[in-house]
């Protein structure tokens, strides 16, 4: 298992689930931050498919994304994770990283079964901050 700062020095390719038009709201800030640290993030929001936030295409569902996805950070409530983390599991992911107060044994036994790594309840932005800034 990598730590943190392994993860976010090796992979830059992010599926955002709970992507929003309203900049106000964290998952529109962490994406703009991880943005201007060189991160390509893909919005995921099945309300605003074909529409654009930050400047990126939003996509309906992870499984839609074309190119290569390594962290799939989830901004969507507990209960939503266990289908989230079968298709990280469709999409051979590398991470799945739950936001904070986000939770799922069910998740994680299913990402954890096919190899992939399962963090919780923590901030992608909050982390990187603490390692790299």
């Amino acid at each position: 298992m990598k730590n943190i700062k392994e993860i976010l020095e090796k992979y830059k390719n992010i599926a955002l689930v709970g992507a929003s038009k309203d900049l106000t709201k964290t998952s529109s800030i962490v994406m703009k931050y991880l943005q201007e640290y060189g991160f390509k993030v893909y919005p995921v929001n099945p309300s605003m498919k074909g529409e654009k936030i930050l400047g990126e295409e939003v996509f309906g569902n992870i499984t839609e994304i074309n190119n290569p996805v390594e962290i799939i950070d989830v901004f969507r409530p507990s209960n939503e994770v266990i289908e989230i983390a079968k298709d990280a599991v469709k999409i051979n992911a590398k991470v799945l990283w739950l936001q904070l107060d986000i939770k799922s044994k069910k998740a994680k036994k299913i990402v954890e079964a096919n190899n992939i790594m399962y963090i919780e309840n923590k901030c992608t932005k909050i982390e990187f901050e603490k390692y790299f800034n």
